[in-house]
């Protein structure tokens, strides 16, 4: 049985190695470089009740995190976060990122968030898929604006409006 809830400070760690597991094999992030737990812990420390991090955990494991955070610190843009959302790879294609963006998507309304964005890679049909499934529209697409495994990549933004 899967368990979503709020993250704690002890479960930095399994949520840092999904995380660098994601920046070593995927383009799911243009981060690089794998992160330590002290630079996790500055990231950890942005997220609040408006910008949640959530855990999905199966038999006391975490298989899976997501987060709204910040999309820009300018104050116009204060009711506007970004999904993230990882699973542990062995984990995927078990239905964990749907229940997880779900409760991330009821978390952001319940904050009082206008609108969420996400941001995907080209070659990432699943996650596409499953953003639209929530209610995420394509607003665009950013054309060769990240370069990972020797290759520049195009990303899909896309956009659910609360309200």
């Amino acid at each position: 049985m899967i368990v979503i809830r709020r993250a704690t400070l002890a479960e930095l760690k399994p949520i840092t190695e999904i995380y660098n597991d994601a920046i070593l094999h995927t383009v799911a992030t243009f981060d690089s470089k794998p992160k330590t737990i002290e630079e996790q812990k500055a990231w950890f420390a942005e997220h609040d009740a408006k910008h949640p991090l959530l855990v999905a955990k199966e038999d006391g494991l975490v298989v899976g995190w997501a987060s709204l955070s910040r999309w820009s610190d300018r104050c116009a843009y204060s009711d506007t976060a970004e999904v993230s959302l990882y699973v542990k790879s062995e984990c995927r294609e078990r239905g964990i990122g749907r229940k997880l963006l779900g409760a991330l998507v009821e978390e952001g309304e319940k904050a009082g968030l206008h609108t969420i964005l996400a941001r995907i890679a080209e070659g990432n049909e699943a996650s596409l898929a499953l953003f639209k499934s929530e209610g995420f529209e394509t607003v665009g697409v950013m054309k060769e604006v990240g370069r990972k495994f020797g290759k520049l990549l195009n990303v899909h933004l896309l956009q659910k409006i609360y309200y």
